[in-house]
């Protein structure tokens, strides 16, 4: 199994047009249709407020690593990320793989 986590800090004039933002793209994520291979998805939204802390988590898990590849070139995904371009400031991803 293939666990791929992603943390974004995303775009925001002010608190609440970062808390909007944030909830866009977790509807957005939440709103997709199966996907084959992903076994499951999560997206959390910062309740910490810590200065350091990123603003959203997605938290998935792939059958394989052929199926996170899979998805990331999906129609369904792609769709998504152009849903949601410019609202990230910066992303960091983490793959690894479990028994």
């Amino acid at each position: 199994m293939i666990k791929h986590i992603v943390m974004w800090d995303i775009l925001g004039a002010g608190p609440d047009e970062k808390a909007r933002n944030a909830q866009r793209l977790k509807a957005a994520f939440e709103g997709m249709q199966p996907i084959p291979g992903l076994l499951k998805l999560e997206i959390g939204l910062d309740l910490s407020g810590v200065d350091y802390a990123c603003d959203v988590v997605l938290y998935s898990e792939f059958a394989s690593r052929q199926a996170l590849d899979d998805y990331a070139r999906h129609p369904e995904h792609l769709r998504v990320r152009r849903e949601l371009e410019g609202l990230r400031i910066a992303r960091h991803q983490v793959d690894f793989e479990t028994p």
